[in-house]
């Protein structure tokens, strides 16, 4: 097709304007550009959505973010349903980390600043809170993120309380945040932590007993007996964590936990003694990491039928006794189990397949060995892959993280592990995926990679993926973590 060059185009010459007296008592005339315009309606259309489905919007926001979106349309809609509307979402998302001011703006001290954030998340509870009507929407979740500052958690509480006698609330969540790093705490700012907290339970029993979802950091209990006096009251809990927590009796006093709601358990860098599971019939997903202890591994696994995902951290070093799973996690059926290496030690004794060892591992889908130490052979882990017929993906990291795992020179003079299959020519037929973080190209990953590829028969996918990089670690990898949903 021809087409004319944009030059050649002719072009009609534009008329003069000329402009008319205004005559008084004469009509105004329109001008053209305002002829065909409609009239500007107050409403639009995001307001002429119904009720259901602009709080479906808003429910995607925190309260903040919901609030301020909802004062934002009323003052230029002047509407008293999109004023009342805040009061009628059915999650509410309260964190006191959405009230903080961005540090190029504030100069406060922290203690300050913290201070300030608690006390706009108790104005913004109770604001919020005291607007619904009881007889009003269901609150599908109620998730609470405060500091252990003050007197704002007893007041966060009372609230919740109140609200819980009021309206029906199917999920209530308190995140109880720490205000500084844990190295920056001496033992009696922990101490306090914990004496604030106790004080705190006490005073709202009604708010705990209604709640979900617990999670804590940085605390030291009198006593573990406090610890098993959450589970009593909390009833209804289906998650509890605990991040950086101790007891004055440590090594001395045993935590039972016993529970019929809870599915899911996190104790991460802890010091309780030991830990129990007594009974906990729904509990599907426990991490227990980093722990340090130089007996038996520091957690008793009683009745868990329906414990699936399973993740061991150890902080071993050469006192250590090596831990034989077959014994840790007799009378389990976990399909996902990831093991850490905190330390320059390999704590998982390999052990060769039994009876005992083919019940703990028959179910097992998923396997991910994290931060294996560099250097030392890697045909111990085959013993995962010959215990466990129906693996079907294996997650491998080999690394020294020295900005995270302690070392000595005694373990790094020797912190391999020997084992030798004791079934020749041994084939897998359910393993699809491999992947292996940290792979370089020397004698001992390749022929790991080798004996695995030799090994799966019906393996379709192996991904051997370079150390990445970790900001703390000059050269090393981040830590990489998977756990199946």
């Amino acid at each position: 097709m021809k087409m004319k060059h944009p030059s050649r185009r002719k072009t009609t010459p534009a008329k003069a304007s000329v402009t008319k007296p205004f005559v008084k008592g004469a009509p105004r005339r329109r001008s053209s550009s305002s002829v065909n315009v409609p009239k500007v309606n107050r409403d639009d259309r995001i307001s002429s959505l119904p009720d259901d489905i602009l709080l479906n919007i808003l429910d995607q926001l925190n309260v903040r973010g919901a609030a301020t979106t909802s004062a934002s349309w009323a003052l230029y809609l002047l509407s008293r349903r999109w004023r009342q509307l805040p009061a009628m979402l059915s999650r509410l998302t309260i964190s006191a980390q959405d009230f903080l001011p961005s540090k190029a703006k504030t100069s406060l001290s922290k203690h300050e600043l913290v201070r300030r954030t608690d006390e706009a998340v108790v104005e913004a509870t109770r604001s919020i809170l005291a607007r619904r009507d009881p007889g009003g929407c269901i609150i599908s979740l109620l998730r609470m993120t405060f500091y252990l500052r003050d007197d704002a958690p007893i007041s966060i509480g009372d609230d919740v309380s109140n609200t819980m006698a009021t309206h029906k609330i199917e999920q209530a969540e308190f995140t109880v945040l720490a205000d500084k790093k844990c190295v920056e705490y001496t033992t009696d700012d922990l101490e306090n932590n914990g004496a604030r907290f106790v004080s705190f339970f006490n005073e709202s029993p009604n708010a705990f007993a209604g709640l979900t979802r617990l999670y804590l950091e940085i605390l030291i209990f009198a006593t573990s007996d406090f610890v098993s006096n959450i589970t009593v009251t909390c009833k209804q809990l289906k998650y509890l964590g605990f991040f950086h927590c101790y007891t004055y009796t440590e090594g001395l006093i045993m935590l039972e936990v016993e529970h019929t709601q809870l599915s899911e358990l996190c104790i991460i860098n802890c010091r309780f003694g030991m830990v129990k599971l007594t009974r906990l019939p729904k509990l599907t997903r426990l991490a227990f990491e980093h722990w340090l202890s130089y007996e038996e591994p520091p957690l008793s696994i009683g009745y868990v039928p329906l414990l699936k995902a399973l993740s061991l951290s150890n902080v071993a070093s050469s006192s250590h006794k090596m831990v034989e799973l077959s014994k840790f996690l007799y009378e389990t059926s976990v399909r996902d189990l990831r093991l850490g290496f905190k330390f320059e030690k390999i704590w998982v004794q390999p052990e060769c397949l039994n009876k005992r060892l083919a019940f703990v591992f028959c179910q097992l889908k998923i396997v991910n060995l994290v931060n294996i130490p560099e250097g030392y052979d890697l045909t111990w882990t085959m013993f995962v892959l010959e215990a466990a017929p129906i693996l079907e993906e294996l997650y491998m990291m080999v690394m020294d993280h020295p900005c995270e795992m302690q070392t000595s020179q005694e373990i790094s003079e020797n912190k391999g592990v020997e084992w030798e299959s004791p079934t020749s020519n041994f084939k897998h037929h359910c393993l699809t995926k491999f992947i292996m973080f940290g792979f370089q190209v020397n004698d001992y990953m390749v022929d790991h990679v080798k004996r695995v590829m030799k090994a799966a028969v019906n393996l379709q996918d192996v991904y051997l993926h370079d150390r990445l990089i970790c900001d703390k670690c000059p050269w090393k990898l981040d830590i990489f973590t998977h756990m199946a949903t």
